[in-house]
């Protein structure tokens, strides 16, 4: 991972300066990004959006570092059977999930494409879905046939 490909170098100075060149049009006064009580612009609901979002994600990834343990956990004690084991499993749901997320999210923002209120609504999907999803992982860390916890998950 120490050498970038031309290619690879060229596509993070573009981000950068993609990222640079749009962070002007997002600023808004700090008393307006601090009250999501009563966001009065629409660029100060965008940012409570995003901050609601950045919420549920940090609760999903908290989930997400438990159920990781709990699952590598039990591929310790099954049985080679051929099948992918519970890491794999969890891996494999967790990136086509997201894969999802992003896509319908965007979908979803498209009703405003283009428009100051498609960050909002793309972000508010975000939120709605991660949450869901935080919840289904949460279930994870129960067994679906005792109902008790499984070995590694916090009580």
């Amino acid at each position: 991972m120490r050498q970038l490909r031309a290619g690879g170098m060229i596509a993070l100075s573009l981000a950068t300066a993609l990222a640079t060149a749009l962070a002007p049009q997002v600023a808004i006064p700090a008393r307006e990004a601090a009250d999501c009580a009563e966001p009065l612009t629409q660029a100060a609901m965008n940012i409570c959006a995003v901050q609601d979002y950045a919420r549920a994600d940090a609760e999903l990834n908290r989930v997400w570092r438990e159920l990781r343990i709990v699952a590598k956990r039990a591929d310790e004690h099954s049985r080679a059977d051929g099948r992918p084991g519970h890491w794999a499993s969890l891996l494999e749901a967790q990136r086509a999930w997201l894969g999802y997320r992003d896509a319908h999210c965007r979908l979803v923002g498209y009703d405003a494409r283009g428009g100051s209120l498609e960050p909002m609504l793309v972000s508010g999907c975000k939120t709605e879905l991660t949450r869901a999803r935080t919840q289904r992982m949460r279930e994870l860390l129960t067994n679906q046939v005792s109902g008790e916890a499984k070995a590694g998950a916090e009580k």
